[in-house]
């Protein structure tokens, strides 16, 4: 993608405000559940559903997407009931990100796609072909500018633009944008969580083989290694971003590191790491009040139609 077409992609409001579409800002997230009802600490999923992904909105609405089929599961945190609100198109739903119009943005794994979900009705309102190559789209970030992928398996992002008045694009207007300069692209899984820097200019990825966490900033079109003193993240997978801190899930490893960022991004220092007896292989992670919310994946766990899975509350 060239230079002048970024800077299109990520306009001077984008670099400023760079407000996210999310249904959860990072202020609704730092503030208790509305209303201070009591919120659920394990959420159990339909049997078989094998889950990955997982975004919560502003009423304590959490949707998770199915390894299995693609199906997307709607829970109230408050309760715990849920139910299906989507089903899926027989590929997996990886990633997936809540907007502030209740669409949901999806990664659609090795089916090469993304697709916008309506969350209140389930229905498909736009599925895109990011690519044809081998591929893996694996987790999604929301910008004020549209939404930004990853591909675990080839070294480059796709952005899916959005209009002001959250108008949906053409497949013809969706961009790739090449991971270079210092990444390092190896065999297996690659690129895999995304979210904004603290100060919003750019984007953190994760490459959850090597365990490096880089600064991707398109507008200057450059891949930087972040220097987290020597730290390393390996099996890194979702991120998330609350004020400076950081929040790297480490799937095999059962843990949730947290690291004190620098507002650009460029650096950040290890603070502590989170875990729980509940985690079996946790995935990504979002934000609810006092809580952090992790699907278990359990990859080590053959699936079947009766595996059960749950997504676990820890305090933050």
């Amino acid at each position: 993608m060239s230079g002048r077409r970024i800077a299109r992609a990520f306009t001077a409001a984008a670099l400023t405000g760079f407000l996210a579409l999310t249904g959860v800002t990072a202020a609704q997230a730092a503030s208790a559940p509305p209303g201070g009802g009591k919120v659920e600490d394990l959420i159990e999923l339909p049997n078989g559903f094998g889950p990955e992904g997982i975004t919560i909105d502003s009423h304590g609405t959490a949707y998770v997407g199915s390894l299995a089929d693609g199906d997307i599961y709607a829970a109230d945190l408050h309760t715990g009931a849920g139910e299906v609100i989507s089903e899926g198109p027989g590929t997996p739903s990886v990633g997936l990100k809540i907007d502030k119009h209740n669409r949901l943005f999806v990664a659609g794994g090795p089916s090469g796609t993304a697709r916008v979900v309506d969350a209140t009705t389930g229905e498909i309102l736009a599925s895109y072909q990011l690519t044809t190559n081998t591929s893996f789209i694996n987790d999604v970030v929301l910008t004020q500018d549209g939404a930004w992928f990853t591909d675990s398996l080839q070294a480059q992002l796709y952005f899916v633009p959005v209009g002001p008045s959250g108008a949906l694009p053409d497949a013809s207007e969706i961009r790739t944008f090449p991971l270079g300069d210092d990444w390092v692209q190896v065999a297996g899984f690659n690129a895999n969580g995304i979210a904004m820097t603290p100060d919003h200019r750019a984007l953190l990825v994760v490459n959850s083989s090597t365990g490096t966490l880089y600064r991707v900033d398109p507008v200057a079109e450059q891949t930087i290694a972040v220097d987290l003193g020597g730290t390393q993240v390996p099996n890194g997978d979702g991120l998330l971003v609350l004020g400076r801190k950081l929040y790297v899930v480490q799937n095999q490893l059962n843990m949730v590191a947290i690291f004190e960022m620098a507002a650009s991004g460029f650096s950040g220092r290890y603070v502590d790491a989170l875990t729980s007896p509940e985690f079996d292989i946790p995935t990504t992670v979002a934000a609810y009040g006092n809580g952090l919310f992790l699907p278990n994946a359990r990859f080590n766990t053959p699936p079947t139609p009766d595996t059960e899975y749950s997504v676990v509350r820890i305090d933050r």
